[in-house]
Formats: C-alpha cells, sequence, structure tokens
C-alpha cells in the first residue's frame, strides 16, 4: 500500500530554506509573479503587489519584489490571483469516474485539493477499496485527502460488501493522508449514546482529527446530544433556520451544492464575513453532466458571488476554511510558506479561470490541462467482480399485502430526503403490483454480493414510469441494486444485466436494453473520461424519459432511495427503513 508522498503532503527541510533564501534576497525565485491582484481570505483585502514562488511554496509577496530575480516573470498586469480551492467534502465515486478523471475536469476550474470520504468503494471493497482510491490519487495534480469512512456498514438495516470496525478505522486514521473521521451518519445511535457510534468520534479526537457529522433535520434537544458526542461540523442542513442553529452550537457548516442536492439558495443568508471561518463549501456527490457544466467547488463560489455574497468570503470558504477546518498547513491562501496553488483569473465577479498553477507549477491555461493525467498504475483487482446475484426469481418480487393502507416511498425532486405516504395498493390475484396508471412502481433492492440472497420490495410514487425498469448498483450506502419499474420481468432483466457489466445503470423495456453505463470498478466507477460518461448518461436518462420518467437525475436519485440513515422512509435488501426510528418496518400499516 501506498504511503505518504515525501515531498509532496509536506514542505521538506530544503524547500523551506530555499523560501526563506529567496524571501531574503539571497536567491533567485523559481518564478516571479508581477502586477497580481492577490485575493488576501484573512484580511478579506485585495492587494496589488508582486509573488515570488521557490518551488513548491510562496517565498514572499510585496512592492520590494517588484524586480526580483527570477528564473521566470509572470506578469498578470492586473488580473486577480486566488488561492486555489478546496472541496470540503465529496465522494469521488459518485463522478462516476477514477480519480485521475476526476481531477481532470476540476483542476483546470481551479480545483487543486478535495477531502474526499470513500465510503462508497469502502462499502463495497473495505479496507482494500480505500487504498485503491488512495493509491490512485497519489500522483495527481490535484490533492486528495480522505477522511476515514465511519459507517461501513452504514446501519445494522443493510447488507454491505464489507464491514469496518473501531479496529480497522484507528489503523486507517494513522495514514498521513488520512484528516478525520467522516460524516458518522447513525445519528439516532449517536443520540442514544451508543458506545460503537460515539467511539468512532473519540478516535478522531485522539489521533487530532476531524470527527464529522451528518445531522439532516436535527434540532433541539436531538441536536444537542448528537453534538454532545464531539462531532463538530455537519452537510446536510438544507433550511435556514436549520443552519442557523447548527451555527449558533459551534457546527462548522459545510454548504453543500451537489447533483441532486442544492442547499446554496436556501442557506445563502448565513454566508457573509461574520461567521468567519465557520462556513465551508462541499459538493458532496456531484455527476459527470454537472462537473463538466457547473464545475466542482467552484460552482458554490460563482454561485455565491451572483447571489450578492462578498467574493472575496466566498473564495475563502473554499480555500482558507476547508484548509483550516481540516488543520491542512500551508494551504488554502497566498501568503510565505504557503504552498504555490494559485489561480489566476480574469474576472473576479464571474470567476473566470485564466490559469492554474499547482505547487509552483502552471497545470492549466484557458480552462484545459496544459499535459494530460494519466491514470495511475494500481491493482484493481479488490475492486473489481463485486456483483455476484444469487438467484433472482419473480417469486423474491412478490409483494403482499394484509389488506388496507400500505407504506410508500414518495421522493422530494432535487433532494435525497423522501416522505412516507400511506395507500391502498393495486392488486391482483392477491398480490400487490405497480400500477404506473396511479403512478404507482415497484421498486426492489437486491443484495449483490453473493452472501445472503435478500431481497427488499416496496412502492414507490412520482416516478412516471409507464414501462420498463430502470437500475442501478450505486445505491447508497451499502450499493446493493436498486431498481424501480413495471414489470416484474423487466426489474429481473435490468438487474441480471448489471451483473454482467459488472455493475452500473440500466434502462430496460420489455426484456431489451435500451441503454447502459458500465461501472466495473466496485459496481461505481469507470475508468472512461467524463465526456464519454456523459454521452452514456444522455442516453440514460433519453431512454428512461421515453419510458415516462419525470425525476431529475434520475439514477443518482435512485441510488439514494436505500440510504437508511436520511429520513423518511427508505428501502434496503432487508425490507423497509423507517429512518426517525430506525427499524425495519412493515409494508402494510
Amino acid at each position: 500500500m501506498s504511503q505518504e508522498r515525501p515531498n509532496k503532503a509536506q514542505a521538506s527541510l530544503e524547500e523551506v530554506k530555499f523560501a526563506i533564501d529567496v524571501a531574503a534576497g539571497r536567491k533567485p525565485a523559481s518564478i516571479l509573479i508581477r502586477n497580481a491582484t492577490v485575493l488576501n481570505v484573512f484580511s478579506l483585502e485585495l492587494q496589488k503587489t508582486h509573488v515570488v514562488l521557490a518551488g513548491r511554496l510562496i517565498a514572499g509577496m510585496g512592492e520590494s519584489y517588484e524586480h526580483a530575480k527570477a528564473e521566470n516573470t509572470v506578469d498578470l498586469a492586473g488580473k486577480y490571483l486566488a488561492p486555489g480551492l478546496i472541496d470540503g467534502h465529496v465522494h469521488i465515486e459518485s463522478s462516476l469516474v477514477t480519480p485521475a478523471a476526476y481531477a481532470g475536469g476540476v483542476v483546470p476550474r481551479g480545483v487543486t485539493g478535495v477531502v474526499c470520504d470513500p465510503h462508497e468503494i469502502g462499502n463495497v471493497a473495505g479496507l482494500p477499496g480505500i487504498h485503491w482510491l488512495l493509491d490512485s490519487s497519489e500522483a495527481l495534480p490535484l490533492d486528495v485527502w480522505v477522511t476515514v469512512p465511519s459507517c461501513v456498514p452504514s446501519t445494522s438495516m443493510e447488507t454491505s460488501g464489507e464491514i469496518l470496525g473501531l479496529a480497522e478505522i484507528e489503523a486507517m486514521l494513522e495514514h498521513p493522508r488520512v484528516v478525520g473521521v467522516a460524516e458518522i451518519m447513525s445519528f439516532p445511535d449517536v443520540m442514544a449514546a451508543d458506545d460503537e457510534n460515539v467511539s468512532k468520534a473519540l478516535l478522531a479526537e485522539k489521533y487530532r482529527k476531524s470527527p464529522e457529522g451528518h445531522a439532516p433535520g436535527l434540532s433541539g434537544a436531538d441536536l444537542q446530544a448528537y453534538l454532545a458526542s464531539g462531532i463538530v461540523s455537519d452537510h446536510e442542513s438544507t433550511k435556514l433556520e436549520e443552519g442557523r442553529e447548527k451555527l449558533a452550537n459551534g457546527v462548522y457548516l459545510m454548504v453543500r451544492e451537489g447533483s441532486v442536492t442544492r442547499n446554496l439558495n436556501a442557506l445563502l443568508p448565513l454566508i457573509e464575513a461574520k461567521h468567519g471561518d465557520r462556513i465551508g463549501f462541499v459538493t458532496d456527490d456531484r455527476l459527470p453532466h454537472d462537473l463538466l457544466d457547473e464545475g466542482g467547488v467552484d460552482c458554490l463560489v460563482r454561485m455565491a458571488i451572483s447571489k450578492g455574497v462578498d467574493p472575496l468570503y466566498a473564495v475563502r470558504c473554499a480555500s482558507y476554511n476547508t484548509a483550516k477546518h481540516y488543520a491542512l498547513t500551508r494551504r488554502g491562501a497566498i501568503a510565505p510558506g504557503y504552498f504555490a496553488d494559485l489561480v489566476v483569473l480574469e474576472d473576479l465577479a464571474s470567476y473566470q479561470v485564466a490559469s492554474v498553477f499547482k505547487e509552483g507549477k502552471e497545470v492549466a491555461r484557458g480552462g484545459k490541462l496544459l499535459e494530460p493525467i494519466l491514470p495511475a498504475k494500481t491493482d484493481a483487482s479488490p475492486v473489481t467482480q463485486t456483483v455476484k446475484l444469487s438467484a433472482l426469481t419473480k417469486d423474491k418480487l412478490k409483494l403482499g399485502a394484509k389488506g388496507g393502507k400500505v407504506r410508500c416511498i414518495k421522493p422530494i425532486h432535487y433532494q435525497v430526503l423522501t416522505e412516507e405516504t400511506l395507500l391502498t395498493p393495486t392488486m391482483q390475484q392477491g398480490e400487490v403490483v405497480a400500477d404506473p396508471e396511479r403512478d404507482l412502481l415497484k421498486l426492489i433492492c437486491v443484495e449483490r454480493y453473493g452472501k445472503n440472497g435478500g431481497v427488499g420490495v416496496g412502492l414507490i410514487s412520482e416516478v412516471g414510469l409507464k414501462a420498463g425498469a430502470l437500475a442501478s448498483s450505486v445505491g447508497h450506502d451499502h450499493h446493493n441494486i436498486l431498481a424501480v419499474g413495471v414489470s416484474d420481468d423487466d426489474l429481473i432483466t435490468a438487474c441480471k444485466r448489471l451483473e454482467t457489466l459488472g455493475g452500473g445503470f440500466v434502462a430496460v423495456k420489455d426484456g431489451e436494453v435500451l441503454a447502459e453505463l458500465a461501472l466495473p470498478i466496485a459496481g461505481l466507477v469507470t475508468d472512461e473520461p467524463l465526456e464519454e460518461v456523459r454521452e452514456k448518461l444522455d442516453a440514460l436518462e433519453a431512454a428512461a424519459k421515453s419510458l415516462g420518467n419525470k425525476l431529475p437525475a434520475p439514477f443518482m436519485t435512485l441510488s439514494f432511495l436505500g440510504l437508511a440513515v436520511i429520513p423518511e422512509l427508505r428501502l434496503t435488501d432487508k425490507g423497509l427503513v423507517d429512518v426517525l426510528k430506525s427499524q425495519l418496518v412493515s409494508f402494510s400499516v
């Protein structure tokens, strides 16, 4: 397994001495950047000045360096110089591509670092999967720090590929690129003072790293109990008052703008300089379309500025605040001794990126990489061939009801939240069936690790399909297969096709595959470039639309319907889950 990059993760003695000598004028700079308008994220001021670089480090800045000796000189002619952006919470696997392809999408936009929670691949492949991600991101022009997954599995009400206990979490905390314990999602267990879940937060403290939170909708005494564990952050706030209450209780508030979960507008009034280092920007989960069209965390900076947020504070929320929260030394600002992760902006109001420097080297210009990012040569065997279905028959998809009302999942558009509705199902020959005329479809969750062959079956509304089925091996967080459809035969066809592909997305009608995307790495990721993945997703969404789909980002939405830690009603391979009660519940009321 890879360990710390000796001259990458931290500055060496020789590098620091070189920076001191350049700052003192004893040695020429590697680069002199003249006539820059620097975004000072400490004072929230613009400074017209000159900056000297010493290899990977910023040596100094000021008027005295206007004519400093340097190997190379860059004259910005007044253009803005900003620190590289750092996404404070992202699941790279949700981009559906490898870390190298992900870096190729975000680095030209000024993103020079991310804090990744690899609990997607962790749930599928355990520690070998996490080490695969670390190895795959080792030599990129993008810093990839990791928070060790805390919820593998997320709950006891699902089957995951692997299990990470306290011993495994502690072992990962010793890795130099691990900066915290990732979102501790089972908030009912934390509030109940469950030994194991509270111990996860204490482990982070033991290693002087950050215990991260996940507290959707918590308020009052529930929020107090959750935070009493020592958890310090949250990225699940969807309402203004929720965010305000969390800020007032010391939470580091991560403002999220993902592909499905878009919360920046709701929390916008909180993004003001009086909150100092307590606000951070994150993307959480972003699909290729949004990465290519809107960007990564730069999207939040651009949106916030367009909504009237002080541009310097918007940049700070996606740079210095993130670095400070995770104790990422020498990062997140333009100052002496900091790494030279720099973004040249044509225009601050639109955050238009002209070029990007990573550790003192120009890596992108005009929205394009100067050199291609080559995929890392890693052993992928621990993260392939992970979809192993037991016999899947129509008998396993049968759904009975005792009479009267049953529980039905209702997805909320542009949110990962769901609602529980009670309704009278459509019955045929004593069985509950999908009824597209009532917009009631079958939803199934199929255990895909070859462990027990479990199949959870329920109903879902507000999807719109009139025929066929959609299926995904991306099923947060256990990543069992989730499928929705009108026909049992098509549901089975879709699931079996995913097994053949090694995972992915598929749309099926009358036994024929209309469109598909193979994700053979852990059933989550492909090594294809972002642009090709987007084309296949476009074909999938067009196929879903032809079947009647009305969900935004249907495959992303489908993937969250099994997430048993976000209210209200979910479906896992073990059955329906009432998240607020943290228990499996019957289909019939």
